[in-house]
C-alpha cells in the first residue's frame, strides 16, 4: 500500500514537471528577429518606402517661435512666450509634468504674438507657419529671421517595452523604430508581429497593425509617427505562461507538502 502511494505521488511529480515545461515554452527565434526578409527583398521596394509627411499643426499644440531682427531688443519683445505644462518622459524616467516655453495654439487654431497679433497656423506645416509669421513680421522689421518648431511633439509607448512612457521629442521626423528605441526596445515577451499604432486624425481614431519581423513596415504610412500617436506592444503567449508559472509553482509546493504528509501518515500507521 505504501509503495502504491509513493508511486502515485512520484508520478504526480513527473506530471507536474511536464506541465511546467509546456507552460514555460521558449519564444521562437523566428518571432523575435526584426526584418527577417531584408536579405531577399527587392532593393527597389525599399527605395519606394513610405515618404515622410510633415506633421500638421493642430489646436492645443505648443510652438516654439523665435524671431531675430537686426535689433535684438526689438525681437525680444515679440518672443515673449508663455510657460505651458506638458507631459513628457525620458528613457530612464517616468512620465512627469514639465514646464516649457512656447505659444499655445488656441481652439480657433491661432497663436497670439506681441506686436503682430493673432496668426492662424492650424492646418499648416511648421515650414508654412514659419513663412507666414515671417511675412507678417516683415511689415515691422527688415529681413527678420524666424524659427518655428513643435515643443510638445510627443508619442506614448505602452505595453511590453522596457521603459513605457510618454516621450516629448525634439524633432518632427520620428519613426516607430525611433520611439521603440527610446522606450528601451521590446522585452522578450513583446509580440513583434502585431504592434498597434493609434492615431488621432482630426478627432477620428485610426488604427494600424505593424509587423516588425517584416520589411513591409517601411512601406506603411504609420512608419513615421505623428504627434500624440500611441504605440502598444501586446504580450505574447510566453508572458502569459510566465505569469502563470508562479501560480503553478505554488500549487506544486502545496501538492508536494500534502504528498509528504500523506506518505508520512501512511508509513507510521
Amino acid at each position: 500500500m505504501n509503495k502504491s502511494i509513493f508511486s502515485f505521488y512520484r508520478l504526480s511529480g513527473v506530471l507536474f514537471i511536464l506541465i511546467i515545461a509546456f507552460t514555460s515554452s521558449c519564444v521562437s527565434n523566428k518571432k523575435i528577429t526584426y526584418f527577417q526578409d531584408i536579405q531577399t527583398v527587392n532593393q527597389a521596394k525599399l527605395e519606394n518606402a513610405a515618404a515622410f509627411v510633415e506633421p500638421i499643426i493642430q489646436s492645443d499644440d505648443i510652438l516654439s517661435i523665435n524671431i531675430f531682427t537686426l535689433n535684438p531688443q526689438s525681437g525680444a519683445v515679440i518672443n515673449q512666450a508663455a510657460s505651458n505644462t506638458v507631459l513628457g518622459g525620458g528613457a530612464s524616467s517616468a512620465v512627469a509634468a514639465q514646464q516649457v516655453n512656447g505659444f499655445l495654439v488656441d481652439k480657433n487654431g491661432d497663436v497670439e504674438l506681441s506686436l503682430i497679433g493673432k496668426v492662424k497656423v492650424s492646418g499648416l506645416t511648421t515650414y508654412q507657419a514659419r513663412e507666414l509669421v515671417r511675412e507678417k513680421v516683415s511689415a515691422f522689421y527688415k529681413e527678420p529671421n524666424v524659427q518655428l518648431r513643435f515643443v510638445n511633439f510627443k508619442v506614448s509607448v505602452l505595453g511590453e517595452v522596457n521603459a513605457p512612457s510618454t516621450y516629448t521629442l525634439p524633432n518632427e521626423k520620428v519613426s516607430i523604430l525611433d520611439a521603440l528605441s527610446l522606450a528601451g526596445d521590446l522585452t522578450i515577451y513583446g509580440k513583434r508581429d502585431n504592434v498597434l499604432v493609434v492615431r488621432d486624425n482630426n478627432g477620428k481614431k485610426e488604427f494600424a497593425r505593424l509587423n516588425l519581423n517584416s520589411s513591409d513596415i517601411f512601406n506603411s504610412p504609420f512608419y513615421y509617427l505623428k504627434q500624440n500617436d500611441v504605440i502598444y506592444v501586446e504580450p505574447n503567449k510566453a508572458r502569459v505562461s510566465a505569469n502563470n508559472a508562479a501560480q503553478i509553482q505554488t500549487i506544486g509546493i502545496v501538492t508536494s507538502i500534502l504528498s509528504v504528509l500523506v506518505l508520512a501518515i501512511s508509513t507510521f500507521r
